[in-house]
């Protein structure tokens, strides 16, 4: 059997998406309590029904860790910006296609989650446990609630639309969340500081708010002679 390829998918659905990447440097800011803090960010959730936009995603080593070589992301692939389309439609349906420099589409309806790879003629299905719908590549189309309970929020600003996360489960495979929303009040940029001592950008242009997204967008069916692997 082929070897899945793990480089665009150990970064959106495990080592994925997003840390604190904002500016420390504004010394007069007032941090939101945490109850603050949560409440404004439900708000901002609250808004999106749906999502779509072009992404950029890049990652670097965290400025002092030590790398990890038997996981995450290999030394080739840090520095690298990979380009493709992302589109979400709450509660759970979650679209994210790599175009560039490689091909991989990872798409959920709200039940299973599909990681399909074309250059390997290969699917991972996975079913969508409370361990995966917690990563953060699913954040946006998640349930408020659940996403309450998941993370501990924060607001380094209250006067800035942008809040760092930390998992309340120490054992994930990231340590922070940094998510900013632009003033069309859609997410125009995602940090990731992982356990791997990898930081990862992920920064959304062409944004549409609440547009009309098919249904078919978020079903897949494997095409003919795809090997397909249950996890």
């Amino acid at each position: 059997m082929k070897m899945l390829r793990k480089t665009v998918c150990a970064m959106t659905l495990g080592a994925v998406m997003l840390a604190p990447a904002m500016s420390t440097t504004v010394f007069a800011a007032t941090a939101a309590s945490e109850q603050q803090a949560t409440a404004s960010l439900v708000k901002q959730l609250n808004g999106i029904r749906s999502l779509s936009a072009t992404f950029e995603q890049t990652s670097k080593a965290t400025a002092g860790a030590k790398p990890v070589q038997k996981k995450g992301l290999s030394a080739q692939h840090m520095n690298q910006t990979f380009k493709g389309v992302m589109k979400v439609e709450r509660p759970g349906k979650f679209y994210w296609e790599t175009t560039s420099p490689s091909k991989q589409t990872i798409v959920t309806s709200g039940k299973t989650v599909w990681i399909y790879d074309p250059d390997l003629q290969q699917a991972v299905r996975q079913g969508l446990d409370d361990q995966v719908a917690n990563t953060p590549a699913l954040l946006l189309s998640g349930n408020t609630n659940q996403i309450m309970k998941s993370y501990r929020v924060t607001q380094p600003n209250k006067a800035k639309t942008y809040y760092t996360l930390y998992p309340k489960q120490k054992d994930g495979v990231f340590q922070s969340l940094t998510i900013s929303f632009g003033v069309n009040k859609a997410p125009n940029l995602m940090i990731l500081a992982d356990s791997l001592g990898q930081t990862t950008y992920v920064r959304f242009n062409n944004v549409k708010v609440n547009a009309s997204i098919p249904a078919s967008t978020f079903n897949f069916t494997p095409p003919k002679g795809t090997d397909i692997i249950d996890q």
